[in-house]
C-alpha cells in the first residue's frame, strides 16, 4: 500500500513514517508539511492513500483535499487531526473522505489504512460518538424515513453548510420556519444536531 502522509508537524511526520513503515506491507511514497504539499506531492507520487492532517497554516487539509478530489474523483483520503470539531467531521464527509481520526489513536491508524484500501469509510471512537447508529444502514429512498420533499430540500441544504438564514432565503422561508423545520426533522430521525443530519444525508440519501 502507498501512502502519502502530509502533517504540519515535522516531529509527527517523522513517526507517522515510522509506524506506518514498521508494516511490510505499507510504503510511504513523500511526506509534506503543507496543503500546497499534498497537492502537489499527491500528483507527483499518486499514492493509494493520502493520510492528512486538517489545520495547517496557508492551505488547509479541506482545502487541498477539495482540490485533489477535483482532479481525482477516486482519491482516498483519510484525514488524521487533534481537533474532533463538527464542522471538519461535516466538511470531510461532504468532500467525500474516507475517514476521521484523531491524533491520539495511533494504534488505530494502520488498521484503518486497510480498510481504506478495501474501500470502507473509518472514523474513531470518539468521532462515532457524533454519529447516529442509523449510519450503518445502507442508504433508502425517503418513502422509508417520511421525508417530505420541503424536508428533503432542507436536509440537502443543512448537508451543504448552508445556515437557517441561507436556506430560509433559498426557499423562500423565513429563519423561524426553517428552525422549526429543523428541529422536527431531528425529532423525527432521531438525530442530536445538524452534524449528524449532514451525516444522516450522506450515508443515507445522498445518490
Amino acid at each position: 500500500m502507498r501512502v502519502l502522509v502530509i502533517d504540519d508537524d515535522k516531529l509527527v511526520v517523522t513517526s507517522l513514517k515510522t509506524i506506518l513503515e514498521a508494516d511490510a506491507e505499507i510504503q510511504v511514497v513523500g511526506t509534506g508539511t503543507s496543503g500546497q504539499e499534498a497537492v502537489e506531492l499527491y500528483q507527483q507520487t499518486k499514492p493509494e492513500i493520502l493520510l492528512m492532517d486538517i489545520r495547517m497554516e496557508g492551505m488547509t487539509g479541506i482545502e487541498a483535499a477539495e482540490i485533489i478530489l477535483a482532479a481525482d474523483p477516486e482519491a482516498k483520503i483519510l484525514f488524521l487531526t487533534t481537533f474532533s470539531d463538527d464542522e471538519y467531521i461535516a466538511s470531510a464527509l461532504r468532500l467525500g473522505a474516507k475517514g476521521y481520526l484523531l491524533k491520539q489513536n495511533y494504534e488505530s491508524i494502520i488498521p484503518s489504512l486497510k480498510a481504506v484500501q478495501m474501500g470502507l469509510r473509518v472514523f474513531g471512537d470518539q468521532i462515532m460518538t457524533k454519529m447516529p447508529l442509523s449510519l450503518d444502514t445502507g442508504k433508502a429512498g425517503t418513502a422509508e424515513y417520511d421525508l417530505n420533499e420541503r424536508e428533503l430540500a432542507i436536509i440537502t441544504h443543512v448537508a451543504n453548510g448552508l445556515s437557517n438564514k441561507e436556506i430560509a432565503r433559498a426557499l423562500y422561508l423565513s429563519e423561524g420556519t426553517v428552525r422549526n423545520y429543523i428541529s422536527a426533522i431531528l425529532e423525527k430521525l432521531q438525530l442530536r444536531d445538524r452534524t449528524q443530519l449532514a451525516i444522516f444525508y450522506y450515508k443515507n440519501l445522498k445518490g
